[in-house]
């Protein structure tokens, strides 16, 4: 019995680990229902690079709302919350 417990606990941290690993990715690659948003990553969440090229990944923002940072957030709320669709010009 202890071996069937054994088992299926494996195989239930295996679905976890599985479905949390794609949601993982989905946000950070973003989806057909979210857009880019300059100006509202706060430091260390951004999603990606930096728009000026200081820094190529995700988490190294080092200010909050720092113009050339983003994050995907859903579409048409970007403007909403004080972003810009668009990066700023270098």
């Amino acid at each position: 019995m202890n071996q069937r417990h054994a088992l299926i606990a494996a195989a239930l941290a295996a679905v976890c680990s599985a479905s949390t690993a794609t949601a993982a990715t989905t946000g950070m690659n973003g989806s057909a229902d979210t857009e880019k948003c300059y100006g509202v990553a706060k430091a260390g969440q951004n999603d990606c690079a930096a728009s000026d090229g200081s820094h190529s990944c995700a988490g190294q923002a080092t200010t909050d709302n720092a113009a050339v940072e983003w994050k995907h957030v859903p579409k048409g709320t970007c403007e909403k919350i004080g972003g810009k669709t668009t990066a700023p010009a270098k």
